[in-house]
């Protein structure tokens, strides 16, 4: 036994521990013939550090991946980084610009080495800050999305993808980010209220045609008037007669002198505005739908700005010079002025103070605008090539083992949610305009017409000479012929057998993009009769890509053909067991991990989905650093360790809420470890230490028997509650057990008669703590387990506890015994506490009336013989907690001193019945305590009713407001909440004041 400090310190036992954990392989799974358990981490970005998500997040994981390695599973928690392909060029690229240096100051693959350097010198920090945290995860396996085994995976699915024709090559529009110039996601766009314009314009109508009301113009409005610099039709409802007749005529935009044609469509509300709608596909996420619905091909779309959303002429010309090259809201301000000079600008009217109009340009607008989540700058619909998943047809069988239970969502509200979502998605754009990241294995050459399309009337006019042997497509870049493969050599082989079919044999050469290769074409520098350039696509892959294989990727998936070292892995730990991760990510990562798996491993990747909620500021607000309520979870830990975080964590985890950090919280925390800390020591003190069984010791002693049944019932609290994923349960039942059971009555009750029974049943009790506390924290425990005795192993490989239910039967009459103790004590305690009484006061104890034992009630009550059996056996615990002297029993007549553990026939002399004190109500029986010469009782009236009074005041103050609804509708929602809370304890202490008086008579 090693004997352990005055003083819990956090610090001094955190690293030591866990760098003696994972140098002896505890976090591996090293069980072959145990059920496997297995977990992966959500990757947290190689560019990232622990925030407060993350503690949450990995917290809960870790809880259970303890838990179930207690329970003798093989349990594996994969963990690793995601290579976070925008994030980290990101962070590379600002470094180089500090430098004095752009990307494109290098070339791609000298670029790629900067990252690599910069990941080896300063990615990964948040793995160390998970160590801190206490996370076991499995480190020697960790792994990296970038890691070649991954790439390789990456390759397969994408090249699978594309034979079974579910990954296709498109033009649609995306969410351009000229910030970062590459597609995002819709999941990556944040939309912001940004106070705007909302301007009306006159599109004259062409060829002298008329609308029904005389007028010669149809009226549009915008809040982007750039864009109709790219204008290709109107819309207007089919069912709005005001325009009849005029669907199907032309339009002649004013500041292009672009004809088109007036559309019906049911996009085109009559109810709004006009009823009228300008139709810009190219740049318009509606309008591009419409576009396709009126006939109108993606490949003929108008695109009026470049990657930089600066503006470029469009394919038929149109745009006036003044405009080429303007940022999009230059543009703005010039068509707007442009528009209003030739008198197409209808202005927007409104008084003035004195009743007198005033003209406007634009009706002023709050606009919801998206941004890049990540550059902060608003997002270009944008029409491009792009290579997309056919998600829908994926998503189905994904949503089918939801239904089925095959995956089952905890919390089960999280379901209509996944549905949705899920039965409307859309096809998922993978590709991202980045030099970091997953290349996409596609390679392109020029298109070969073979002879009989060179026969056909209608085949395409090339762009520069070729010889008359065969001809090449030089036109936009969806006309190149492209090979999905595994590797460069394929390409190149592909591509041999490609052109020797249409134009004869061909040297293949590589060339760095497409540019690259028509150049030397077009300038001579290739041998048309003898060589052929291809190139190879330069886009990477959407980072969620590759982290939706990250159940069986990280597990060893593909197998090489010998079977791969990890397929022993992959078949017995897929599918996962659990996946907890943030709601936030249901859809960046869940659900595509979900699609994934299904598809390529045939089963679901994890059975179990737990999605928990933000943690916010103590406000309920939503951290953020422009509100400057970011709490840091490594600050946390530096104040008051790993383990009252952590506790927190669970403690507050309740399914479908979000958790409020209040720091005094965590503090509290700290304060029970060093309780559980405290008690160990006074264990040690009495000759208590580590128990050398499993099960529980034989107990003879009423509070050894229901200490031990005790245990038992926190074990099965436990289990029930992590079985079903309810932290806050399991949190609170060891909490209280520890707290209230152990601690504040068990140690209390044993002191000065710990004899053998009572130090072995101690040492046992306090062993089962240890261990059913180690998942919450696997500090403090462990540091415990090793102080209190020699150990075979550490408490991270001990056995979980027997949920005995002969030790919890046998206990069933030890606990009514020292429940009904507890409760007598804790009521004596309180109504001392209340009045004042002095600590170090003794007073009398009487027994003014019995109630019989009646079946069914809640608490069982023994006859008047047996009430004075149970107080004397009982006495010392009574004598030395309620500081009571004697008790009398006024039914029976009787005595009895608590000191002595003698009794007599009570006296005249002793107390009366009738004199002034509290009484107390236990189990149906009436104790009182006589008060008179102990405190001064009128005075305690006196100071209890004035408290009352001051507690009533302001009880009706906030239920006043409450009942005011301007306070309840106009107030910040956290100033109503508190204003509840603090009714509630007013109301509360009014009552408890009300008893204590009311107990005073």
């Amino acid at each position: 036994m090693t004997e352990l400090a005055k003083t819990f310190d956090p610090a001094a036992i955190e690293a030591r521990w866990y760098a003696r954990w994972e140098e002896e392989g505890l976090f591996r799974p090293d069980r072959p013939d145990a059920e496997p358990f297995t977990i992966v981490n959500p990757p947290p970005n190689v560019t990232g550090s622990l925030h407060i998500g993350h503690a949450l997040d990995n917290t809960l994981q870790d809880v259970i991946v303890r838990y179930e390695r207690l329970r003798g599973k093989d349990a594996l928690w994969v963990v690793g980084t995601d290579h976070a392909g925008i994030a980290t060029q990101m962070v590379v690229e600002r470094q180089m610009n500090a430098r004095g240096e752009k990307r494109t100051d290098f070339t791609r693959e000298q670029f790629i080495d900067k990252v690599w350097e910069w990941k080896a010198e300063s990615g990964g920090a948040i793995t160390g800050q998970l160590r801190r945290l206490g996370c076991s995860m499995d480190w020697s396996r960790e792994q990296f999305t970038m890691d070649p085994h991954f790439t390789r995976a990456v390759v397969k699915v994408f090249v699978d993808l594309h034979r079974q024709g579910l990954l296709y090559r498109d033009k649609r529009l995306v969410n351009w980010d000229p910030g970062l110039k590459t597609a995002i996601s819709d999941l990556e766009v944040e939309t912001r209220e940004v106070k705007g314009g909302f301007w009306h314009f006159k599109y004259p109508l062409a060829d002298g045609v008329t609308l029904a009301d005389g007028r010669d113009y149809i009226e549009v409005a915008t809040t982007r008037p750039e864009t109709m610099l790219a204008d290709m039709a109107v819309a207007v409802n089919p069912a709005d007669e005001r325009y009849a007749n005029v669907i199907g005529k032309e339009i002649l935009q004013p500041i292009t002198g672009r004809r088109f044609r007036i559309v019906a469509d049911e996009h085109a509300d009559p109810e709004l505005g006009s009823g009228a709608v300008k139709i810009t596909p190219g740049h318009d996420f509606n309008d591009f739908e419409v576009g396709r619905r009126a006939g109108i091909k993606a490949a003929d779309m108008l695109n009026m700005l470049d990657a930089d959303a600066k503006v470029v002429q469009t394919a038929d010309g149109l745009v006036p010079a003044e405009y080429l090259g303007l940022d999009r809201f230059e543009a703005r301000a010039l068509v707007v002025e442009r528009m209003k000079e030739q008198g197409f600008l209808i202005p927007h009217v409104t008084q003035d103070k004195d009743g007198e109009p005033v003209a406007h340009d634009a009706e002023p607008r709050t606009i919801q605008t998206p941004y890049g989540d990540r550059s902060g700058v608003v997002i270009e619909p944008w029409l491009t090539d792009q290579w997309y998943v056919d998600a829908a047809t994926l998503a189905r069988p994904a949503i089918e083992t939801v239904r089925s239970g095959a995956i089952e969502v905890v919390p089960k509200s999280w379901e209509k949610t996944y549905f949705n979502w899920m039965e409307n998605i859309q096809p998922w754009c993978v590709s991202r305009q980045l030099w970091w990241g997953h290349r996409i294995p596609a390679w392109y050459g020029p298109y070969a017409f073979s002879k009989e399309e060179r026969l056909t009337p209608n085949w395409p006019k090339i762009s520069y000479s070729v010889p008359d042997d065969y001809a090449l497509a030089n036109s936009v870049s969806m006309d190149d012929e492209v090979c999905v493969c595994e590797d460069e050599s394929s390409a190149i082989a592909y591509f041999e057998k490609y052109y020797s079919e249409r134009i004869g044999n061909r040297k293949i050469i590589l060339c760095a993009s497409r540019s690259d290769a028509l150049g030397k074409l077009l300038n001579g520098e290739l041998d048309q009769s003898s060589e052929m350039p291809i190139w190879r696509d330069s886009d990477v892959l959407d980072t969620w890509f590759s982290s939706a294989l990250w159940p069986f990727a990280t597990l060893g998936w593909p197998p090489n053909e010998t079977g791969g070292v990890d397929a022993p892995l992959l078949a017995k730990h897929y599918p996962n067991d659990l996946l907890i991760s943030g709601f936030d990510i249901l859809f960046f990562w869940d659900a595509r991990m979900a699609m994934q798996g299904i598809h390529f491993m045939g089963e679901v990747p994890w059975k179990r989905l737990y999605l928990h909620g933000l943690v916010r500021a103590a406000d309920g607000q939503k951290m953020s650093k422009s509100k400057g309520n970011v709490v840091d979870p490594l600050g946390l830990i530096d104040q008051y360790g790993a383990d009252a975080l952590r506790f927190f964590m669970a403690a507050m985890e309740s399914q479908g809420r979000d958790i409020k950090l209040d720091e005094k919280r965590v503090e509290g925390y700290r304060n029970f470890a060093t309780k559980l800390w405290n008690a160990a020591r006074f264990c040690q003190a009495n000759g208590i230490g580590a128990s050398a069984t499993l099960r529980a010791p034989a107990a003879a002693l009423t509070v050894n028997r229901w200490i031990i049944a005790e245990t038992v019932a926190t074990v099965r609290a436990l289990d029930a509650a992590l079985a079903d994923l309810r932290f806050d349960e399991a949190a609170n039942a060891i909490y209280h057990f520890v707290w209230n059971r152990f601690c504040d009555w068990y140690l209390e009750l044993i002191k000065g008669q710990i004899d053998a029974e009572t130090k072995a049943v101690a040492g046992w009790v306090l062993d089962q703590i240890l261990v059913m506390l180690h998942p919450f924290m696997p500090f403090v425990t462990e540091e415990l387990w090793n102080a209190l005795g020699t150990r075979q192993y550490p408490i991270i490989i001990a056995k979980w506890p027997l949920a005995e239910s002969g030790a919890a039967a046998d206990g069933a009459d030890a606990a009514a015994e020292i429940d009904w103790l507890i409760r007598l004590v804790g009521e004596i305690r309180a109504a001392r506490t209340e009045l004042g009484v002095p600590p170090g006061a003794r007073t009398e104890l009487l027994v003014l009336s019995h109630a019989e034992t009646k079946r069914g009630t809640l608490h069982s009550r023994p006859p008047a013989s047996d009430l004075i059996e149970r107080v004397r056996l009982n006495r010392a615990s009574i004598h030395r907690l309620a500081r009571v002297e004697t008790v009398t029993f006024f039914n029976s007549g009787t005595r009895f001193d608590l000191s002595t553990g003698t009794s007599r026939d009570r006296t005249e002399d002793d107390t009366n019945s009738r004199s002034p004190g509290i009484q107390l109500v236990v189990d149906g029986d009436t104790f009182m305590l006589p008060l008179e010469g102990v405190v001064d009782l009128a005075g305690e009236r006196a100071r209890l009713a004035k408290t009352r009074d001051a507690a009533a005041r302001e009880r009706d103050s906030l239920a006043t407001r409450l009942a005011n609804p301007s306070f309840v509708e106009r107030a910040k929602p956290e100033a109503v909440e508190k204003a509840r809370a603090d009714h509630a304890d007013k109301a509360a202490e009014v009552e408890r004041l009300d008893a204590a008086l009311a107990r005073l008579g």
